[in-house]
């Protein structure tokens, strides 16, 4: 068995210039390493992200989580086997002993867990992906369909469009690698019209990679969109979704949407007459994370022909997830590691969304690292999505160029998940 020799955390930087959490973890197999991102559009019911408070890095440092995994968690795990991921992850819980992972941060614990992810990998001699698949009792691979985010707004850009993505899906490839070039040439079409339109600045990207243009309403988007799928002669093969992080436009029962007060049915209205325009297969957050009557009304409206998306809704969380089914809520789970705070816990809400037929789409977060560890687990669950920020930025295609190799390992036994995006396997 291959034990634990030593672990090691450390404060490094994500992609938004801000402290993150790197744990490092020796076994006989060698050093295997994890690195933590971390949300700007956060929900109330994630895990706790453990910060350090103070004027050092504007009170975003995380030395408290380092000490805690070089400490408290060290103590504890060391000479324990990498093997048993479940064993591992409930000791961290267990040592944690809080609801929200406040007492040792879910970034700590978090580096941890994906790092004994990646050393039990080595030590089953499986690639990451394959290990994940095991743990999850997989029998195949995955490859999923990307969504790109190429337009920012809300909290993820400066301009005064509402809703905080707008993503393209190539549903209509025929393999990932292609699936990229789709993405990858529209987003430059589109850069083009918008440079030609709004002039160089509506080019500048935000921290996922998206342009951030001058556009007003949450209409415009779309709309320069679909002339950039038709531009770049994709019509048809590429879809549209939108993550509109409606928590952050609602307070006191309203949205508050172009200037405007509107309420949960005047909204729904309004996402109705979208989805009969645009080409548009999934919605996001489409209202506040504690909104369970609108999400309701609105996955009995039109969940049928696309996918109603809880993020913020659901964080990852089981029992969020058990409430969600409760009421009919939505029919697809945003998956975020670092919502939860561990693999484990990560694999049980995949797996429950996946017992109740909703669709999964494991996602990245707007400050991210160079880590590729989700393209595995998205291959490993069969999760038939992934979202990733634009095809631009490095530790977004960090992860896009991670499914280019575990495609090219598989082979003729890569399977893309293409129109069958929502049901995965």
């Amino acid at each position: 068995m291959s034990k634990i020799l030593d672990i090691k955390a450390r404060e490094v930087l994500d992609s938004r210039g801000n402290p993150t959490v790197e744990v490092s973890l020796m076994t006989k197999d060698g050093q295997f390493s994890a690195m933590v991102p971390s949300g700007a559009s956060t929900g109330i019911h994630e895990a706790w992200e453990l910060r350090d408070g103070g004027k050092r890095y504007g009170g975003k440092g995380v030395l408290t989580a380092v000490a805690n995994v070089n400490s408290a968690i060290a103590k504890k795990i060391k000479g324990h086997s990498v093997l048993d991921q479940y064993a591992m992850d409930t000791l961290l819980c267990q040592l944690d002993g809080t609801p929200n992972k406040k007492k040792l941060g879910a970034n700590a614990i978090l580096g941890v867990s994906m790092a004994v992810a990646r050393a039990g990998a080595a030590a089953s001699g499986a690639p990451l992906y394959a290990h994940i698949g095991k743990l999850a009792k997989k029998k195949q691979f995955l490859l999923p369909v990307p969504s790109f985010n190429v337009i920012n707004g809300g909290k993820h850009a400066g301009n005064q469009i509402d809703f905080q993505e707008y993503m393209l899906l190539p549903i209509g490839a025929s393999s990932f690698s292609q699936a990229l070039r789709m993405g990858a040439e529209t987003y430059q079409v589109l850069k083009g019209i918008l440079r030609e339109k709004h002039g160089v600045n509506a080019v500048n990207v935000g921290d996922e990679g998206g342009f951030a243009p001058p556009l007003t309403t949450i209409e415009q988007p779309l709309e320069v969109l679909t002339q950039a799928i038709q531009q770049a002669g994709y019509s048809g093969k590429i879809k549209i979704g939108m993550d509109v992080a409606a928590s952050s436009f609602y307070a006191n029962g309203t949205y508050n949407v172009e200037g405007k007060a509107m309420l949960p049915g005047q909204l729904q209205l309004r996402y109705e007459a979208l989805v009969k325009k645009y080409d548009i297969v999934t919605i996001e957050d489409p209202f506040a994370e504690d909104d369970f009557n609108a999400f309701k009304n609105i996955n009995a409206s039109i969940g049928k022909n696309i996918q109603i998306v809880g993020d913020d809704l659901l964080v990852t969380n089981v029992e969020r997830i058990r409430l969600a089914l409760k009421h009919n809520a939505c029919n697809a789970l945003l998956l975020k590691v670092n919502q939860i705070g561990t693999v484990t816990e990560s694999l049980a809400a995949a797996q429950l969304a996946r017992d109740n037929s909703w669709g999964v789409m494991v996602s990245h977060r707007s400050g991210e690292t160079e880590d590729s560890f989700i393209a595995d687990l998205s291959v490993g669950i069969c999760s038939g999505q992934i979202k990733s920020g634009a095809p631009c930025r490095s530790e977004r295609l960090a992860k896009y160029n991670q499914l280019l190799r575990i495609e090219e390992q598989l082979g003729k036994k890569a399977k893309y998940a293409g129109k069958n995006f929502r049901s995965g396997a």
